[in-house]
């Protein structure tokens, strides 16, 4: 998460937030960094009364971003090789596995087993007692980090689209009474995206039945969001 004298910056996974925290990290003065991917709950006191901020994904399509980039990398993580087997399932296996996480209690205990028991404040950094309140949840994984990172009342953090953030941004950030500097526009107008992986567009990746299910899991981020999987 990044604290400012204005606001709160939460930092949901493979969302944009890494392209979001260093334009604020560069140009808002006072602006820190605070852990890694740390969900609300974890905010420090002294910032509690401030705005909080942060982006969301289409569903459909972080599943997409966050299995290719874990696929490209020489050690994927551990929740990877989990839901993968070790790499030897395809994608939509593996994103089942993921999106079934909550009612697959032998799954679950093996993700659990393999995920850290503190944070890290690196990669997911989400060790095994953050993840275990999924069981039986009703989410799928994205719906579930979403709840986790921003908590219960979700309403109360004002959210831009990952899809629009290069114009959602500048005026999230006005809402909660920081200007924005001509630097900061520029930046979120012209600078290169950051930590992103390359794949083809979501729709390809999926079939009916793997596509329906994102829809019923994560209702939760795809009704409140408006997104839909065209």
């Amino acid at each position: 998460m990044i604290v400012t004298p204005r606001f709160v910056f939460l930092h949901l996974h493979k969302s944009g937030g890494t392209f979001v925290n260093a334009g604020l990290i560069h140009h808002i003065a006072g602006a820190r960094q605070i852990g890694y991917h740390l969900p609300r709950s974890m905010l420090p006191a002294q910032y509690s009364s401030l705005p909080l901020l942060g982006l969301v994904r289409n569903p459909w399509s972080y599943y997409v971003s966050w299995y290719s980039f874990q696929r490209s990398r020489p050690q994927p993580n551990a929740l990877f090789q989990t839901l993968s087997q070790g790499g030897t399932l395809d994608f939509a296996a593996t994103i089942r596995n993921m999106l079934n996480l909550d009612r697959d209690p032998a799954l679950l205990e093996r993700a659990l087993a393999a995920l850290p028991a503190t944070y890290l404040n690196q990669g997911l950094n989400l060790p095994n007692s953050a993840l275990a309140p999924i069981r039986g949840s009703g989410l799928g994984f994205y719906s579930f980090l979403y709840r986790y990172l921003y908590g219960p009342d979700i309403a109360a953090v004002k959210l831009a689209r990952m899809e629009q953030l290069r114009t959602e941004v500048p005026p999230l950030l006005e809402s909660a009474g920081e200007p924005v500097t001509s630097e900061l526009r520029d930046y979120m107008s012209t600078a290169p995206a950051l930590n992103t992986s390359e794949h083809a567009p979501h729709r390809q990746f999926y079939d009916a039945g793997l596509a329906q299910l994102v829809a019923e899991r994560d209702q939760l981020v795809i009704e409140r969001h408006g997104y839909s999987f065209q």
